[in-house]
C-alpha cells in the first residue's frame, strides 16, 4: 500500500470535543500524518481551521444532543466548502436521522443532513455489532480513499448508512449485506468512514494522510 502523500504537509486540523470521541487516538494518528491539530470544545475554533474531523462513539441521539451547540458551525464550514471528515457515529451523524434513535424511543431525532440519507441497523443472522477487520471496496474516486481499495479497516458498530443517493457512496463493505464504509456529500468535501481509521494501521494512517493533504489542498 503506498503512504507516498507528502511528509511536509501540514494543515491545521480541530478535531471537534463534544462529549462523545476516541480523541486521543484521532489526535495521535493525525498527528502522525503531519497535521497540527486542535481539539476544542468552542464551536468558534471551527472557523479558521483547514479540516475538521467529528469522531464519535455511541448512539446517534446522543450524539445529536451533545453535538447541538456546533451544528450551525458545522453547517457553515460544509457549506464554505472546507473539509469535513466524520468517523463511526461521526460519518452516521452526517445524514439525515437513524433508525437508531427510533428503536430507543427519542423519536425522529435530526443530524446533520450533509449528506441526504439514514442510518439502518444491521439485518438477519449477521452478529451485531459488526466488529473487528473488513475490506473496503472503492467505488468511486475520492482523494480520501487514494491507494486503499482492497485494504482491511477495522469496524465496530451496529448501524450503517443509507444514503439517499447511489453517488454518494465511496467504498463499500460486505457484512452479511453490502453497506456504504466510506461516503461523501455532492461536492466532495463532506464525507465519512464507518470505520475508525485511527484504529486500522497502515490503512487508516494512509486515509489519515489523505485528508491533511485534501485540507492542505482545498
Amino acid at each position: 500500500m503506498s503512504t507516498t502523500a507528502s511528509e511536509q504537509t501540514t494543515a491545521s486540523v480541530v478535531v471537534v470535543d463534544y462529549g462523545l470521541g476516541n480523541l486521543r487516538s484521532v489526535t495521535r494518528g493525525l498527528e502522525r500524518a503531519n497535521a497540527a491539530v486542535t481539539i476544542s470544545d468552542d464551536p468558534g475554533a471551527l472557523d479558521d481551521a483547514d479540516g475538521i474531523v467529528l469522531p464519535g462513539v455511541g448512539a446517534f441521539g446522543d450524539g445529536m444532543e451533545n453535538a447541538g451547540p456546533f451544528r450551525d458551525a458545522l453547517s457553515d464550514a460544509a457549506a464554505d466548502g472546507r473539509p469535513l471528515f466524520g468517523i463511526c457515529l461521526g460519518m452516521q451523524m452526517l445524514l439525515t436521522t437513524s433508525e437508531e434513535a427510533e428503536r430507543e424511543g427519542q423519536g425522529d431525532v435530526e443530524g446533520l443532513d450533509l449528506v441526504p440519507g439514514r442510518n439502518v441497523r444491521f439485518h438477519g443472522d449477521v452478529k451485531v455489532p459488526h466488529m473487528g477487520w473488513n475490506e473496503l471496496d472503492v467505488t468511486r474516486d475520492h482523494p480520501l480513499v487514494a491507494d486503499v481499495d482492497g485494504e482491511y479497516a477495522y469496524f465496530v458498530h451496529s448501524y450503517y448508512a443509507e444514503p439517499d443517493s447511489p453517488d454518494h457512496v465511496v467504498a463499500e463493505t460486505d457484512y452479511g449485506t453490502t453497506f456504504p464504509s466510506v461516503v461523501a456529500n455532492d461536492e466532495g468535501n463532506v464525507f465519512g468512514t464507518q470505520f475508525h481509521p485511527e484504529k486500522s494501521g497502515e490503512t487508516g494512517l494512509q486515509i489519515l494522510r489523505n485528508f491533511v493533504d485534501i485540507c492542505a489542498n482545498q
